[in-house]
């Protein structure tokens, strides 16, 4: 088998939930190291805990606790960065240089370091000490005014984190990357600014570039990407699930029209004037099956129909399973339970099992003597309360 992409590339991973967590989550499945840095258990009320599952519940990695507070507990932090390529971090802005933690003071024992700051609106700007969450930061990109509104025309409640997961987390792994491919020829080191609320903006460039060029301002129903034309829409079928027709080409809508008996509107895809009434048949078409007799009939025949599934349908999908995409987590006491597996390009797709400590369980004393503290030292940290 190949290596992964990261093998042999050290992280320390300061946050606890959000973007960057995803982050140290996607480095450590392209095979990097990653040391997970926590609260001493005297701090726990700082941190938000995540739920056992969370993030693959933190499988392939190592944890330390640290007093990052405490004069002791910055110098032993300091230690662990001499020799780390990555340092992922999430706190607000300035936070991490009160501490004596920051870009500058990791610089001066590790000249070379990838230092990935994540925050919500950047660490400079008017908003940079907002705090925010992903409803908010697709709120300032426009991802809410352009989607489609529920009755009442209240912007929708997205279903997924889309600003955690791609405008936050696939942002930094993106950068950490580029930077570390950047070091490979240069030798240098990189500061990244990785602000969700940017990141934003980057999954609706279709939309601004198109204001900014003609001045015609995106919203619901202005585009085909925004309900404007029935090719591309949601349906509901006669079982009361549903199924997402997106048809945008000529010929997957003439197909999708004659496969349900809608040959009349064949011709009549950007007709505006005909949106209503193909809407209107196309919906007493879906309603006459199930929807899964119609995914059989379309799906496969070029026009651009799947189902709409639950969660607990998609687990069991057989197209994932093909592909290997859900694994089984082992934990300590030998219960099993289920999680999504290794699913980007080039990660070990391969795998199936994983093991998964308990939270509590940390590598405190093996990684501070890895990076040169004596056990005596080690010890005392941990009678002060230091490290744990």
């Amino acid at each position: 088998m190949t290596a992964a992409a990261l093998t042999g590339i050290a992280v320390l991973d300061l946050s606890s939930v959000g973007p960057a967590a995803r982050a140290g989550r996607m480095l450590s499945d392209y095979g990097a190291t990653v040391i997970k840095v926590g609260p001493v258990p005297k701090q726990a009320g700082v941190q938000i805990t995540p739920p056992f599952y969370a993030y693959s519940g933190h499988r392939d990695m190592q944890r330390i606790a640290v007093d990052l507070k405490a004069s002791a507990g910055r110098d032993a932090f300091l230690r662990l960065a001499a020799s780390a390529d990555v340092i992922i971090e999430s706190f607000r802005p300035g936070v991490v240089a009160r501490l004596g933690i920051g870009y500058d003071d990791v610089r001066s024992v590790n000249d070379d370091i990838v230092y990935c700051s994540t925050s919500g609106f950047g660490q400079d700007g008017p908003y940079s000490q907002w705090a925010g969450h992903d409803l908010n930061y697709l709120a300032l990109s426009g991802y809410l005014d352009c989607s489609e509104r529920a009755p009442g025309g209240k912007p929708p409640l997205p279903g997924a984190t889309v600003a955690d997961a791609a405008a936050g987390g696939m942002q930094a792994v993106m950068g950490i990357m580029a930077a570390l491919v950047r070091r490979s020829t240069t030798g240098d080191g990189q500061y990244l600014d990785v602000s969700i609320a940017d990141g934003a903006l980057s999954l609706m460039a279709l939309y601004i570039d198109e204001y900014l060029a003609t001045g015609i301002e995106p919203g619901p129903g202005h585009y085909i990407l925004t309900g404007r034309y029935a090719c591309y829409d949601t349906y509901e079928c006669a079982d009361g699930r549903w199924v997402a027709v997106a048809a945008i080409e000529l010929a997957f809508y003439r197909n999708l029209c004659r496969l349900i008996e809608c040959e009349q509107w064949a011709e009549h895809q950007l007709d505006d004037a005909a949106q209503d009434a193909i809407r209107g048949d196309f919906r007493s078409v879906f309603l006459t099956r199930s929807r899964d007799v119609w995914v059989e009939r379309l799906a496969g025949a070029d026009t651009c129909v799947a189902p709409v599934l639950t969660v607990a349908e998609l687990v069991e999908d057989p197209h994932y399973a093909a592909r290997g995409l859900i694994a089984t987590a082992v934990r300590d006491d030998g219960r099993t339970f289920r999680q999504l597996g290794t699913v980007l390009a080039g990660t070990d797709r391969g795998r199936r099992e994983f093991k998964v400590r308990d939270a509590t369980i940390t590598d405190t004393d093996e990684l501070l003597a890895g990076a040169g503290l004596s056990l005596a030292t080690i010890t005392a940290l941990r009678d002060e309360g230091v490290v744990a």
